[in-house]
């Protein structure tokens, strides 16, 4: 593994001039993790496009797949489940259903609802997406033990953890974040 100076020590050192006094770890961190972050979109959108999918569309296959009622949640749910809106939730789930991925049924259990469930084809595609992800995201870490994987993994939760905190207010009364 080649372990040369890259753009971001570059980004480093020249801020370590301008402002000796500050410690540009956070900068250090955070800009690999964004550069990281921008290339992973990328290998995600080509493994869900190798099965046909568009990220959308893998993130509501994926948690049909994944629902604990047997690949099949309410319209409720997997807008939160997504985090998306309640109509750009339908609106998508009306794609899948013309696509033949999904359909929607009545609800066994509440006559007032409906339930939203994969179907065959989208079984098919989400896993074959997320076998291509699986396999283009190991290629990303091969070089890594276990051991190095698992402390990024860590690194990666506690730095999760912190972002979703809310910010702080500053002094004029709005937050960072």
């Amino acid at each position: 593994m080649d372990w040369s100076d890259d753009d971001v020590d570059s980004v480093i050192d020249a801020w370590s001039e301008i402002l000796p006094d500050l410690d540009l770890t956070p900068l250090d961190v955070m800009s690999r993790l964004r550069r990281v972050a921008r290339d992973l979109q990328g290998i995600r959108e080509r493994a869900f496009a190798s099965a046909g999918l568009r990220a959308w569309e893998f993130d509501i296959l994926s948690n049909l797949r994944r629902a604990p009622d047997g690949e099949s949640m309410t319209p409720s749910q997997l807008s939160a489940a997504t985090s998306t809106a309640t109509g750009t939730s339908t609106y998508r789930v009306d794609r899948l259903v013309a696509r033949g991925m999904v359909a929607r049924t009545d609800h066994p259990a509440d006559l007032r609802s409906r339930l939203v469930t994969l179907l065959p084809e989208g079984r098919s595609a989400v896993d074959a997406a997320m076998r291509e992800l699986i396999g283009a995201e190991a290629e990303l870490i091969r070089d890594l033990s276990r051991g190095q994987v698992a402390t990024v993994v860590e690194a990666l939760r506690t730095i999760a953890t912190v972002s979703a905190r809310p910010a702080p207010p500053r002094p004029n009364g709005r937050r960072t974040r």
